[in-house]
């Protein structure tokens, strides 16, 4: 009974004493690794160690400190002291420990290897793009240029950690400490990162060893081109990324979603409206080897609007006017020429500034088989006019003749009210001098001019030849197509007769009746099927091979 008193008087001493002694000193925490004071933990095998506000797990470790002894721990000393480890920690103090937690982390890394080295599995990146904007497409050298943010992902276990803080935003000085994949363009051609104000680059590391390395990018990249239907056509650009010295089974690229390419809101082209933008990975084969390869295909359809205003109406309204030579008379010869000359040399001029932006291909394009067929219709309005003035002018009194018909009329010519008359006292010089006044004005031949001396002139002038049967028409045609002599001199002859009462020395030609149907007709034919072809006939896909 003494026994069992003495001894709950002994444990009441003893808990009397605990109580006072933990209420005395406090306690401070040293940890082997300084970040342990911000509740950082060093993430591995062994590494795992207890902070401070874990303490009370350890009971035997604080019964120990009472008889003044330090409380051991594989990673922890506890010492008691009089002042308490604070309960708030400065942005100093927390900047400082990053810095040491980062610095034990590098400390035995090598960034020469890939995070997977050893492990048997490749390296996977993933990336995503997101364009601010885009343009200009340039046709002259087959290549394009965009503005964007390209950010990549992947994980790196070695820099993995354990606290609070879920992931840090680390100095872009740390990119020469750490891995990183070797990533370019494979059709790139002069791109550059933005350095202004500073180097646009950004670099987060999370506590899984997850790394966002993202950075703003000007590419400018080539696009190989097809160029028969321009400019109503359409147009595949690609941008081709990959790594240049890792292959396929050390280093894997992949798309971070389906919609890993996205624009800025509001983007639009100037020339090309974006049909769509499909993403593909794949694998290319060269002579080191096979490499994982990403894929983004920028499908854009042309804007013609611009090519309606400053090629297609134009030579439309040109071709129209060579055609109003059709309705000025057929003597009006240097009129016709004229129009004809200068529809020619406008659609020249036009044509020559609309290729100073094309590249010299092997083939025609949509636009110039238009500006060819414009061409060909002023042309052929020149040539109407030839066919007109050599096969249809003959009722105007040409009659070509020999030298031996030419006279010397030898006579005075006297002026008489204003006019000249010339006195002819035989048939034989009255018909030399018409004939000779109808080759120099044939247009307009005054009867008036000539004083017949005797009445036999008109019985003269009815004597002609037999008349012979007319040819159909259509081996008329046929014959001045050929343009055959025998059949212009017997047109000559029909045409000078003076009996001839259908004769009219301004009438207007069959072959201007003709044309004014024959080539609007045709010309409007000709645009409609131009416009069906190249505009309906559009192929669906866009096909396009990086590789041979």
């Amino acid at each position: 009974m003494g026994q069992n008193i003495l001894n709950m008087i002994l444990i009441c001493l003893f808990l009397i004493a605990s109580h006072l002694v933990i209420q005395g000193p406090s306690f401070m925490i040293y940890e082997r690794f300084p970040e342990h004071r911000l509740g950082l933990t060093r993430s591995g095998a062994n590494d795992t160690l207890p902070s401070a506000k874990h303490l009370n797990q350890y009971p035997i470790e604080r019964h120990r400190s009472l008889q003044g002894q330090p409380i051991h721990h594989p990673n922890i000393h506890v010492y008691p002291f009089i002042k308490a480890l604070p309960k708030k920690r400065t942005s100093v103090d927390v900047s400082k420990n990053i810095s040491m937690l980062l610095e034990n982390l590098l400390k035995s890394y090598s960034n020469s290897q890939l995070p997977t080295h050893g492990q048997g599995v490749p390296t996977v990146v993933k990336t995503n793009i997101l364009i601010r904007s885009m343009g200009p497409v340039s046709e002259l050298d087959m290549d394009y240029s965009m503005d964007c943010y390209f950010r990549q992902y992947w994980r790196d276990s070695r820099l993995s950690f354990q606290g609070p803080i879920k992931s840090l935003s680390l100095s872009i000085s740390m990119l020469s400490r750490i891995w990183k994949p070797d990533t370019y363009f494979y059709n790139g051609k002069q791109s550059h990162v933005h350095t202004i104000t500073v180097p646009n680059k950004l670099l987060r590391l999370s506590q899984e060893g997850d790394i966002l390395y993202s950075m703003r990018l000007t590419i400018k990249a080539s696009c190989p081109m097809e160029l028969k239907n321009f400019p109503v056509d359409r147009q595949s650009c690609p941008l081709i990324l990959g790594s240049y010295a890792y292959t396929s089974r050390q280093l894997v690229y992949e798309w971070l979603t389906s919609d890993s390419v996205d624009f800025n809101p509001g983007m639009t082209l100037s020339q090309f409206d974006l049909i769509d933008f499909p993403q593909s990975n794949f694998t290319f084969i060269r002579r080191e080897g096979e490499f994982s390869v990403l894929q983004v295909s920028f499908n854009m359809q042309r804007h013609a609007g611009y090519f309606l205003i400053q090629v297609y109406i134009p030579c439309i309204l040109i071709v129209v006017l060579s055609w109003v030579g059709f309705w000025i008379h057929r003597e009006a010869t240097s009129d016709r020429v004229g129009l004809g000359i200068t529809t020619v040399l406008t659609l020249s001029t036009i044509s020559l500034d609309s290729r100073k932006d094309l590249p010299k291909v092997r083939y025609a394009t949509a636009l110039d088989w238009f500006l060819l067929m414009s061409f060909f219709y002023c042309i052929a309005t020149l040539l109407e006019f030839a066919g007109v003035h050599y096969f249809t002018k003959v009722g105007s009194g040409e009659i070509p003749l020999d030298e031996d018909e030419w006279e010397d009329i030898g006579e005075p010519v006297e002026k008489i009210g204003g006019r000249l008359s010339i006195q002819l006292d035989s048939p034989q010089r009255l018909q030399a001098a018409r004939r000779r006044s109808s080759l120099i004005c044939p247009i307009y031949n005054d009867a008036t001019l000539f004083k017949p001396a005797c009445s036999k002139v008109s019985t003269m002038e009815r004597t002609t030849q037999t008349d012979q049967p007319k040819a159909p028409r259509w081996k008329q045609l046929w014959l001045c197509i050929l343009g055959d002599d025998k059949f212009r001199r017997m047109r000559q002859r029909e045409a000078t007769r003076k009996d001839n009462s259908t004769r009219h020395v301004n009438s207007v030609s069959l072959i201007d009746r003709v044309a004014r149907v024959l080539f609007p007709l045709s010309f409007g034919v000709f645009n409609l099927m131009y416009w069906l072809v190249y505009v309906t006939y559009q192929e669906d896909d866009f096909p396009w091979t990086t590789v041979n």
